[in-house]
């Protein structure tokens, strides 16, 4: 199936179950809908199919994790009613293409022509450490230049990873950054979305 599409179907014996390739966690995954009754039987059909394999349930923490490892925006940390999709780095899915109005319209378009103020970076931290969302970010001096929105430990990285809004001056790739945690200021550096590229 093609990326962000949903087919109709039947699946593990159950009928009517809606099957889609728009798993979000940059790993080509899927989502499988089912009524709730037919839950626990969908749970241990697809567990008893992949028994050789050794699968294991996960949970929303673990799909965080690798959303934040491919850069994806979470709504509520990353975007929301205070941030525009242009200063998070959304512009290739904000058409102006219509003549429609849509809201905010005429400020999105000039932030376009005429950039922003904050843009949203990835990280890696350079030290050992964790970033959490509401971190202060800080330069060289312990002047603030934004705040972390999302941040966890990668499990294909080793190391701590998150975004986080920046004042202009800091978002070119390789810029040392420093997060404060717990009243110190640990040093890590501006890296191109995906964070983890597996290629």
């Amino acid at each position: 199936m093609e990326y962000y599409t949903f087919k109709v179907l039947e699946f593990a014996g159950i009928k009517d179950v809606i099957f889609s390739t728009t798993g979000y966690t940059g790993a080509g995954g899927c989502e499988i809908y089912v009524k709730n009754e037919d839950g626990p039987r969908l749970w241990h059909a697809v567990f008893e199919a992949g028994k050789e394999f050794d699968i294991k349930p996960i949970g929303l923490g673990a799909r965080d994790t690798l959303r934040l490892e491919m850069g994806y925006c979470l709504y509520g940390n990353d975007i929301n009613d205070t941030t525009s999709p242009i200063e998070a780095g959304l512009g290739w899915i904000t058409k102006f293409t219509s003549s429609k109005d849509f809201i905010d319209k005429d400020l999105l378009i000039k932030q376009k022509e005429d950039g922003v103020d904050k843009r949203l970076k990835g990280f890696v931290m350079e030290e050992r450490a964790i970033p959490r969302q509401h971190y202060e970010v800080v330069n060289a001096n312990g002047e603030t230049i934004g705040e972390v929105t999302s941040g966890t430990m990668s499990p294909m990285l080793k190391q701590g990873i998150g975004m986080a809004y920046l004042i202009d001056g800091y978002w070119k790739t390789g810029t040392e950054i420093f997060i404060r945690i717990r009243n110190k200021d640990l040093k890590a550096k501006i890296v191109n979305l995906p964070i983890y590229n597996k290629v």
